[in-house]
């Protein structure tokens, strides 16, 4: 069983171990196609370490999940932070590598162009033996990493996770998962290991959780089945709706699975249905954020509320929802409205402050209104969003983008309107080729605009 701390009671440790596995031969991650240990990938750790720079801070680029993970657990023995930008775009890491003079940028692949003072992993092929120590222990205060949010509401912002709340934040993944799938299992992700949803399900469940994991990123539903044929049972797959949703269409068929596990983006209930009824799995939802973590769950399908993990706590605001969790020192505020059920241990969710639309004593969601853009028959993916600029009663245009072969925008408009009030239909709305959805699915803004603009 993995080792759980409760970093927030009295009398908890200051120090708290880099790796959370009793077994020192159990296998942590499966890399093309054989085993590593977790005792040979703390070798490595240690060996990466002892070779890297004097520094504050280093970008994480690695691809391969077992190098993050490698990477990442080097750059913290070190004392130093993981840097993770929303993106691994050029432009958005030198933006994060001008926010802190000094860092440098690792990763496993040979890079040209490469960010100033990138360096190359050695190879990760040989597992060295362990050496038999403990575990390294941790500061729980120690600042391990700082995450970017996505950018789908505005610029990319800064949010630092010690290692204490990392471990607090993981805990009750852990719980969650075990109570829907059993004690023991391993996990194939298809969203990177940067972004925080893909931090918490295949960084820390493996380092934490006695959870063994994929080292790929599988994206083509050939290549989702092929990683999780190369795990061992019972198997979660971690996830995003754009991932699922191609592999249902794909008529693909998977080695059993034990649960599907999604965030980045709300999930249709509709989807989660058929990939239900399509694999034999629940598909479970999660829902948190770069700045909380996760912090809640739900199988879709069968329920539209959430349930809080243990020990968090909601208030509702006029303009968005506090959050108290174990793994923040005060509460965050998000901007989603929800209305709270059984006691306040559940919650539904009414839709974010700044989706809401209000027209001439009208409302509606930017949400439900894309909810009914992808039910339109032959639109196969779109978005519904606010302008920045108003007109002279100071009320700002909605636009829509759509991706529907064989149809015009005339059609579309015609089936928003037979199921949306006419004041809230999108003008103005442009067909395209395919939207700009980042590696987890999300849609930053500046990217919806500048492809609407290119529309024009």
């Amino acid at each position: 069983m993995a080792i759980v701390y409760d970093i927030y009671q009295r009398e908890a440790p200051q120090r708290l171990p880099l790796l959370g596995w009793a077994d020192p031969s159990g296998v942590f991650a499966r890399r093309r196609g054989g085993a590593v240990t977790a005792a040979a990938f703390m070798a490595q750790v240690k060996a990466v370490a002892a070779s890297l720079p004097a520094a504050a801070a280093a970008i994480n680029l690695c691809e391969d999940r077992y190098a993050f993970l490698v990477a990442f657990c080097a750059i913290v023995l070190r004392g130093q932070i993981n840097l993770l930008p929303s993106s691994r775009a050029p432009q958005a890491v030198d933006e994060v590598m001008l926010a802190h003079p000094g860092c440098y940028a690792l990763g496993e692949q040979a890079l040209d162009p490469a960010p100033q003072g990138y360096r190359q992993l050695p190879p990760l092929d040989a597992a060295p033996a362990g050496d038999g120590s403990p575990w390294p222990l941790i500061p729980s205060d120690q600042v391990v990493a700082i995450g970017y949010t996505s950018g789908s509401t505005g610029t990319p912002s800064a949010n630092a996770k010690t290692w204490g709340s990392f471990h607090a934040s993981n805990a009750g993944n852990l719980a969650m998962l075990r109570a829907a799938i059993g004690p023991q299992f391993e996990v194939v992700a298809t969203v990177p290991p940067q972004h925080m949803y893909g931090m918490e399900m295949s960084v820390l469940l493996p380092l934490l959780g006695e959870v063994g994991v994929h080292a790929g990123r599988p994206f083509f539903p050939a290549d989702v089945a092929t990683a999780l044929d190369e795990v061992r049972a019972p198997r979660l797959l971690v996830t995003t709706p754009v991932h699922l949703r191609a592999l249902v269409e794909s008529g693909i068929a998977l080695p059993p699975i034990a649960a599907m596990l999604s965030a980045t983006a709300p999930l249709p209930l509709e989807l989660a249905q058929a990939a239900e009824q399509r694999f034999g799995a629940p598909v479970l939802e999660v829902f948190g954020s770069t700045e909380t973590c996760v912090f809640a769950s739900r199988r879709p399908a069968v329920d539209a509320d959430w349930s809080l993990y243990d020990r968090v706590t909601l208030h509702p605001q006029p303009d968005g929802t506090a959050v108290e969790a174990p793994q923040l020192t005060s509460p965050i505020t998000l901007a989603d409205i929800v209305s709270l059920s059984d006691g306040g241990r559940r919650f539904r969710l009414r839709g974010r402050h700044a989706d809401l639309l209000e027209i001439a004593g009208k409302r509606a969601s930017l949400a439900e209104l894309s909810r009914r853009l992808l039910a339109i028959p032959g639109v196969q993916d779109g978005v519904v969003f606010q302008l920045d600029d108003g007109d002279a009663l100071g009320v700002h245009r909605i636009a829509a983008l759509a991706v529907a072969p064989g149809l015009d925008a005339h059609a579309i408009l015609d089936g928003l309107r037979r199921a949306i009030d006419p004041l809230f239909l999108p003008r103005p709305l442009k067909l395209v080729q395919s939207l700009p959805r980042n590696e987890t699915g999300k849609l930053p803004r500046a990217a919806l605009l500048e492809l609407l603009h290119r529309h024009d």
